[in-house]
């Protein structure tokens, strides 16, 4: 498969930089949606007072579309809440430097990448995704950082809501009629409407996995795995 996708070490224990240090807990699931309704068009809201839909309120009204936007919503948040969390000052962290310089991967580049490059490898991904989904060129190089000159924290994180923003458009359009419509494409192609959606969500939950192990190799727990998550922000 052509697309631009990468390997990670394994993760240490965490330092001290973080203010907040909760037992290390992941909730794959916790972030579906607080409604139907609200999972299909926005990010999760985060309330402990409302209780997920059953599979029997899901299956009243689910289509396609909304199956597919739960699911990002929770890797949405997930993605960007950590690239929240990370302080800028270690947006240029790598966590083993020059490890793989001497490697020559079919995609992706011959060293780890920092904190900034995931994040704004995440961003084109996604841009590159929707742009096939749309059946336009999309952007050339998102596994070595892509076009984009966004390079600031600021920059990238209005990067990364912009390509979700554009990735949520296009999961809008699926349906039961073009779910297995041809996708072409460099970046995961050639595939099927759904085929690509399948890929997009994996896609965000790989590099999730690798960003989560830079915030704790710096002592910082993952927003998605604190107690009460907090919101991500609408703008920067």
């Amino acid at each position: 498969m052509n697309s631009p996708f990468c390997y990670f070490p394994a993760c240490r224990p965490a330092n001290n930089h973080s203010a907040r240090h909760f037992p290390a807990r992941h909730f794959p699931t916790r972030f579906a949606s607080i409604t139907f309704l609200c999972a299909a068009f926005a990010l999760p809201a985060f309330s402990q007072q409302i209780p997920p839909p059953t599979a029997a309120e899901l299956s009243v009204k689910e289509t396609v579309a909304s199956a597919f936007l739960r699911r990002l919503a929770s890797q949405e948040y997930e993605v960007r809440s950590a690239a929240e969390a990370m302080p800028e000052e270690l947006y240029t962290f790598r966590p083993a430097e020059g490890k793989f310089k001497n490697e020559k991967p079919p995609v992706g580049p011959a060293e780890m990448r920092t904190f900034a490059e995931q994040v704004k490898h995440v961003a084109c991904a996604n841009l590159a995704f929707a742009a096939e989904f749309n059946g336009e060129k999309p952007p050339e190089g998102c596994d070595k950082g892509g076009p984009d000159p966004a390079k600031t924290k600021r920059e990238l994180l209005i990067y990364l809501r912009n390509s979700f923003a554009a990735i949520r458009k296009s999961f809008t359009a699926i349906n039961a009629k073009n779910q297995f419509d041809p996708i072409e494409g460099p970046y995961a192609g050639p595939n099927t409407r759904m085929g690509l959606a399948v890929v997009v969500i994996w896609h965000n939950a790989d590099h999730y996995g690798q960003m989560v192990i830079y915030l704790r190799l710096n002592g910082i727990v993952p927003p998605a795995s604190w107690p009460t998550p907090p919101p991500v922000k609408d703008t920067y």
